[in-house]
This record gives structure tokens, C-alpha cells and sequence, in this order.
């Protein structure tokens, strides 16, 4: 069965709905940060929510993200084997005390200095050493199995940046972000959760590209995870040429709308008209002004056919708080396994 993981914030951990509660195969908890060198998560009010989750699903694996957009100190932690102990040490005093499944990592991004981030040349090879610190530390623990994930950029920056055909071997499977594609970097407008690359595009990243990136790097396909978005990209001042798609902005592609928003107020409302990419399989809005990107359930369920044909791992999500509709994430397991 491919497995459905879903990222959600400390603070929605007692939003989750029974029914996703079933639905879901892991939890990824967002986020703990770094903070002289230790990992931090410090909610002891979490443990009645988290403790009602496992009596709805004794199955559900609930582990621990680590950093996210923003967060530094992977870095410095990393840099040593004195530090690398540190950070795992820290790191896994929560696992147990909060009695979690493990540690996803969520480091953005080795060797690259960007969004405040520290970043070395060094953290090429330091990535594999904590990844291994890591999977030493939590094998050590006999009382169940624990589980080690990554949350990996979704292009070839990511792979050429690390070691993952050594990392992977720590790993229970890797995460792809195959979201943020296109957006705060760029101002074309695209798509930055599609499926698939247009055969016309400057910039022809897709989720797809990044599976036979990440292949072509080492990992095992059977080990990877397709990312999918709840969340949207909007580009202001767009061209009215071809509905928006592939037109230089006056803005780069900030966040949008979260899904429930999307669909209580934008898609074939308020000037808004849907429209369906074929190629990439993946949906877009646009108003004559506005160019608005997402996924919505025709595009995950693409996705998921993806999944099941090419023997990946599963789907993963960011994040649970972006849909109110509370639709998704049973669509996703719907689909996954039809």
C-alpha cells in the first residue's frame, strides 16, 4: 500500500479530524528548530492531542520535522562529530519523551546560503555524516523501530549539493518538495506543483523531473516521495496572453491562497476562471490580471496514478492547515489506493 504523509503544524495538531487521523499513514510534525546546537520542541501541551491520535490509529507514524524554510543551524550543528552527536542527542530526548517514531529532516538547504541560512561547502559531505549519526543513534533504541525521512529540495540543486546515493541508505524513504517549483524566485508564471514539464518552458522543473533526478543520483525509486501542495502561488500583473500561463509578471510568485480559500472564493468566482494544463496535468486560475497556481484533486489524483505505476513510496503533503474543506487528504488516500 503506498503511504500518505502529511505535515502538520504543532498548532493544528488537535484540528486533525478522525477521518484524516485513519487516512493518513504518517504525521510529520512542523516544526522543531535548532538552537545553540540542540533541537528544540518544547509543547507539552501536545501530548493529550498526540495521545488521542494514537487511540484512533495505532498504526500512524508520528515523527518530529526538523527546520523548514528560514530555519539555520544545521550547518554549524553539523560541521563536527562532537556537534553532530549534540544535534542527534537532542533530537532524539524528544522522540522519546513525546514518544514519537522518529526524525524527518527538513534541512533547506546543504551547502546553500539563502533566506538567512547558514550554509558551507562542507555540509556535502557533513549531510551524510549526520544522516548516518542519526540512523546509529535510533537503531541503538530496541523498543520499536524508528524512522528516519528527509524532506528534499525538488531539482537537481538538491542532488548536486549532497551525497544521496550514501544518504539514502540511512533513510526510510526521501521526500520530494515538488512544490515551489516556480514562485518566489521567479516572475514567469508556471506551474509550481506540476506533474509534468511543459515542452515550452525556460524554467521546466516538475515533480516528475525531480523523480529521475533524484533516481539519477542513487536513490531508490521505490524509496521516494511525491510532494503535493494545499497551498497556491499567485503572480500579480500578468499579461493577458494565453490565460496568464508563461508570462513575465510584475511580481515574482508569492504565496497564495490555501485550498479552502481557493475554493470558497477564486476558482470560477470573482473573475477568476480554472483552467487545465494537459501537459503538465495541472490546474491554474487566472482573471485577466492574476496568475494563480495550485493542486486540486484532478491534479493529485494524477499524482497518485503516478505514484502507484512508477512504484514510488507515496504522496506527502504541505500542509494540513492549508485545507478546512478537510477533502484532500481522504481524496489522496481514495486515490493512492484504488
Amino acid at each position: 500500500m503506498r503511504k500518505l504523509i502529511g505535515y502538520v503544524g504543532t498548532k493544528d495538531l488537535q484540528e486533525v479530524t478522525v477521518s484524516d487521523i485513519k487516512n493518513l499513514d504518517v504525521i510529520n510534525i512542523a516544526f522543531g528548530v535548532i538552537q545553540d546546537g540542540e533541537v528544540r520542541w518544547e509543547h507539552p501541551e501536545c501530548k493529550r492531542f498526540l495521545s488521542q491520535i494514537r487511540l484512533e490509529n495505532p498504526n500512524l507514524k508520528i515523527l518530529l520535522s526538523v527546520g523548514g524554510w528560514g530555519a539555520s543551524g544545521f550547518s554549524d550543528a553539523s560541521m563536527t562529530q562532537n556537534g553532530r552527536e549534540k544535534l542527534v542527542r537532542s533530537a532524539v530526548n524528544i522522540v522519546q519523551n513525546y514518544s514519537l517514531d522518529g526524525i524527518d529532516i527538513d534541512w533547506e538547504y546543504p551547502c546553500i546560503r539563502v533566506g538567512g541560512i547558514d550554509g558551507d561547502s562542507r555540509d556535502k559531505e557533513n549531510f551524510t555524516l549526520l544522516m548516518k549519526e542519526f540512523r546509529l543513534v535510533l537503531d541503538q533504541k530496541k523498543d520499536r523501530p524508528y524512522f528516519l525521512s528527509i524532506a528534499a529540495g525538488g531539482d537537481e540543486y538538491f542532488t548536486l549539493c549532497t551525497q544521496m546515493d550514501q544518504v539514502q541508505q540511512y533513510l526510510d524513504y526521501v521526500q520530494l518538495m515538488t512544490y515551489d517549483l516556480k514562485g518566489g524566485f521567479t516572475i514567469l508564471t508556471g506551474h509550481h506543483a506540476g506533474l509534468y514539464s511543459n515542452q515550452v518552458d525556460l524554467f521546466p522543473s516538475s515533480a516528475d523531473r525531480a523523480v529521475q533526478c533524484f533516481v539519477q543520483a542513487g536513490v531508490p525509486i521505490e524509496k521516494l516521495v511525491l510532494g503535493a501542495a494545499f497551498y497556491s502561488r499567485e503572480w500579480k500583473e500578468v499579461p493577458d496572453i494565453d490565460h496568464g500561463f508563461n508570462q513575465m509578471a510584475q511580481t515574482v510568485g508569492n504565496y497564495g491562497p490555501p485550498y479552502h480559500t481557493l475554493v470558497n472564493d477564486y476558482i470560477n468566482k470573482n473573475g477568476y476562471i480554472k483552467y487545465w494544463d494537459e501537459e503538465a496535468m495541472a490546474p491554474y486560475l487566472y482573471n485577466g490580471e492574476t496568475f494563480i497556481s495550485y493542486d486540486d484533486k484532478e491534479s493529485l489524483a494524477c499524482k497518485a496514478d503516478y505514484v502507484r505505476s512508477k512504484n514510488l513510496y507515496g504522496i506527502m503533503y504541505w500542509e494540513y492547515g492549508c485545507d478546512e474543506t478537510h477533502t484532500l487528504t481522504g481524496w489522496l488516500r481514495k486515490k493512492l489506493d484504488s
